[in-house]
């Protein structure tokens, strides 16, 4: 009998690797605004056209990226969150598997804008089902700007099981909802198809209960706060008459 295990191309295992992390639209808007979270961003802007399918674009003012690094940044277990194993017991970001960029990229066409303050021009880099189809110098304002476009173009049967454009604009708001209540120090825009839903000032976490949940929660909130050798727990939690219903 002949031999049955085989290896599988580097483009099927990328496109199997991607799946685990980015489920659908709302898992790019995710692991994007985590980035821009870790690279110390004030001002978070996402813009969506046909709730991320045809495009999800998040544009950040952090720190950016070196034109190496933004080429590197797109590579399976490239991170600038650790360097050994010790550094997994040290940890203070978002993500460190360094999987999020490549899975994107697997999966759709991403183009990036990138510039550090220090650099005078920046970069564009532009990848399609993970290959690199250009990089060039440009001017770009200091920060990192994604679009992602045409999410699972080269995966029809993953993009056949995505919900109606408005089950997956609830999912990335339900998404959006818990990034901005636990980041009340960064101002956040949300885009849909040219609407803007949200534009969240940074602010007190209160104030940011009361922006996404309406001024009639704000009457129904009682703060909490306990303190022990072990944790320190605050915030706010509402009236059981304050509930709603949901589907």
């Amino acid at each position: 009998m002949s031999d049955i295990i085989h290896l599988l191309p580097d483009s099927v295992a990328n496109q199997i690797a991607a799946g685990e992390v980015i489920q659908r639209p709302a898992s790019v808007i995710k692991e994007l605004v985590e980035n821009a979270v870790d690279a110390g961003a004030t001002s978070i802007q996402i813009i969506l056209k046909d709730a991320g399918r045809t495009l999800i674009q998040v544009i950040d003012d952090g720190k950016g990226m070196s034109p190496t690094d933004a080429r590197l940044a797109f590579e399976r277990h490239s991170t600038s969150k650790i360097r050994s194993a010790d550094d997994l017991f040290s940890l203070r970001t978002m993500g460190f598997r360094g999987e999020a960029l490549a899975s994107i990229a697997a999966i759709s066409q991403v183009e990036l804008r990138t510039r550090r303050v220090d650099d005078e021009v920046g970069s564009c880099i532009r990848m399609s089902a993970s290959q690199c189809e250009g990089q060039e110098a440009i001017s770009t304002p200091v920060g990192s700007n994604f679009a992602v476009k045409n999410i699972f173009f080269n995966v029809p049967a993953r993009r056949k099981f995505l919900k109606s454009n408005q089950v997956e604009l609830s999912n990335i708001l339900n998404e959006f909802e818990r990034m901005a209540l636990i980041n009340t120090q960064i101002s956040f825009i949300l885009v849909h198809n040219d609407s803007e839903l949200y534009n969240l000032p940074a602010t007190n976490l209160r104030q940011r209960i009361v922006a996404l949940f309406g001024k009639s929660l704000n009457q129904q909130l009682l703060s909490l706060g306990t303190e022990t050798s072990l944790v320190k727990i605050s915030g706010y939690v509402g009236r059981p008459e304050a509930a709603r219903k949901r589907g």
